[in-house]
């Protein structure tokens, strides 16, 4: 009974990761560019993080915690694309295209993962992932070769080709990162994964964090950047570690599928932003590619 409590409380956490993921490409833009430029987002939300982090769960466990010398680069590697690259790009790029744009190239997140992981694990690539790529790959660039239809871009494609790059770099930290996370508690590998990342930000958003006006924020505003911070980055990279205690990784991953459909909702409902018949053709691709990279093998019955 415990163990099936377990899994039900392990798919909630993935749901409502996956929920505030959705809700992040929308609640980001009422104060980006408006009130915080993307540099200086990027440092609050990864600063504040870190020190979540380190404040909570026994923070003193990570100095006791005895790494491998050949680990601590991955750590550092990990600080660099799962966290410095990764945001950067995610947030320069969603300053400049739409929510629902965003959403939808990072489904192609699955994809890489598997390309890269082939790439350094010299692991073999199907003909089924190989069309898989073509489709997913094929529907990002054909969703960032549109013009703007409605509000919220104001250069859609170089935005769209930034949450393109972020997408690559997560996937890469999440190679990187997977033994680590096999290897020690996970919650001590995010925390200093956090520590470098914020460190490696700090020089890219000071300037533009000092230049922040903050008497011209209202208490909406403030509650924004707190539900990118508390919901957005801490509770998803905490509740994503829960969830994969307890259930596969091709499960956590399956929910992501999950994040256009609630960052459509919430960018219609609150950001006027409008489905297209190109957006929607572009997901069909994207969704494809992404079944085709992760559908199992099928199994070679015996003669």
């Amino acid at each position: 009974m415990n163990h099936r409590s377990d899994v039900i409380k392990a798919h909630l956490a993935l749901l409502g990761a996956n929920l505030f993921y959705g809700a992040c490409f929308t609640v980001a833009k009422l104060v980006m560019p408006r009130l915080i430029a993307p540099e200086a987002f990027i440092l609050i939300r990864v600063v504040c993080t870190c020190l979540l982090f380190w404040l909570s769960f026994m923070g003193g466990a990570a100095f006791r915690t005895k790494f491998e010398k050949k680990d601590w680069r991955r750590l550092v590697l990990g600080g660099m694309f799962g966290v410095a690259i990764n945001q950067l790009f995610f947030f320069k790029g969603l300053n400049l295209t739409q929510p629902i744009h965003a959403s939808l190239i990072m489904l192609s997140t699955p994809i890489l993962i598997t390309f890269i992981a082939a790439f350094i694990l010299r692991e073999r690539i199907t003909a089924v992932k190989l069309a898989g790529l073509i489709l997913g790959v094929g529907g990002a660039v054909f969703l960032i070769a549109q013009k703007a239809a409605g509000n919220g871009g104001t250069n859609v494609a170089l935005g769209d080709f930034m949450v393109f790059l972020n997408a690559a770099s997560y996937a890469g930290y999440l190679v990187l990162i997977k033994p680590l996370m096999a290897k020690y508690r996970p919650v001590i590998v995010i925390r200093w994964v956090f520590l470098f990342g914020a460190l490696i930000v700090l020089p890219f958003g000071w300037s533009d964090f000092a230049a922040i006006e903050w008497q011209r924020f209202a208490w909406t505003d403030y509650l924004a950047v707190g539900f990118i911070v508390v919901c957005c980055t801490f509770c998803t990279y905490l509740w994503n570690t829960y969830a994969l205690r307890k259930l596969s990784a091709s499960t956590a991953g399956a929910y992501i599928y999950l994040q256009p459909l609630f960052a459509a909702i919430i960018a219609v409902l609150f950001y006027g932003e409008t489905l297209t018949w190109q957006k929607l053709v572009s997901a069909l691709f994207i969704f494809a590619g992404v079944y085709l990279v992760t559908k199992p093998a099928a199994a070679v019955k015996p003669d």
